[in-house]
């Protein structure tokens, strides 16, 4: 009977925080169901009737310009969520299982980078880039999110984890290669981790906005981020902008609830049960 208050608390706490969580996203739903002219008129909370309409007014507003910043945020995300995954995993894995000469100075260096905010290398990116010619071209935006040291710090912690050095072992007995104990052995077994890699990654690179900011200057290759920006600044000469910009935020989000139901699976526990097994 003492006990249910002290567990009470927490629960509360944590609806209080989702609640505050999801009001944002509550607002934006509601917001873009608004016409242009119920918009500024019904009360906060009030649904509206306008939602298809904007929707059909984004998908026509500069050709469809909308959905060509969506394609580039999912190549951008996408494709550099992958590579940086990748990277992650295969240099987690040596730092882990590996012992060699400046180890413990390579991880400490990347603890160091864990703590230089990408605000501070934005702009002397830009410059090389720009010196090398790669400014204003996908490459600008997808190649400094590959190297992730925070990334390639929880695939450290999760290869110590996940991977045995006795099933190593066994495998260097049976004549396997170090490389094929990487692929059938080290990363099989990261799998969740390295899910949970590509999520932080995925959802970091899609709400980026000042890194593709200064690297692009061609409309047509910018995200979404970059994309409804400029809505809004031409908003405040046309406010009929601001119901698209609102609808646009809306789909934007889609995405990322699509892929975190999608991925969530492969959260599991007992991982290297199963992969023993096989």
């Amino acid at each position: 009977m003492n006990r249910r208050p002290v567990g009470a608390l927490p629960t509360g706490l944590l609806v209080l925080g989702a609640l505050y969580c999801l009001l944002p996203v509550s607002w934006v739903l509601i917001s873009a169901s608004k016409s242009p002219g119920e918009l500024f008129t019904l009360g906060t909370l009030t649904p509206g009737t306008g939602l298809l309409e904007n929707v059909r007014e984004l998908d026509a507003y500069r050709d469809g310009v909308f959905w060509r910043w969506m394609l580039n945020s999912v190549v951008y995300a996408g494709g550099g969520a992958l590579l940086s995954t990748l990277v992650s995993a295969v240099s987690g894995f040596a730092l882990a299982k590996y012992r060699f000469p400046g180890r413990n100075l390579i991880f400490n260096v990347l603890i160091g980078g864990i703590l230089v905010p990408s605000v501070v290398l934005a702009v002397p990116q830009y410059l090389l880039f720009s010196k090398l010619g790669m400014a204003d071209t996908y490459w600008a935006v997808l190649l400094p999110q590959i190297l992730h040291p925070y990334s390639i710090y929880l695939a450290r912690v999760y290869a110590s984890a996940a991977v045995p050095d006795s099933l190593l072992e066994a495998g260097r007995i049976d004549g396997a290669s170090e490389g094929r104990l990487l692929w059938r052995v080290g990363l099989p077994l990261m799998v969740p981790g390295m899910v949970t890699i590509f999520l932080f990654q995925f959802v970091a690179i899609w709400n980026n906005f000042l890194l593709p900011f200064i690297m692009l200057g061609d409309d047509g290759k910018f995200p979404l981020t970059v994309g409804l920006y400029t809505l809004l600044a031409a908003g405040a000469n046309q406010p009929s902008l601001y119901n698209l910009i609102i609808t646009g935020a809306l789909l934007s989000i889609i995405p990322l609830i699509a892929l975190f139901l999608t991925m969530q699976r492969y959260w599991r526990t007992d991982l290297s049960g199963g992969a023993v097994k096989g």
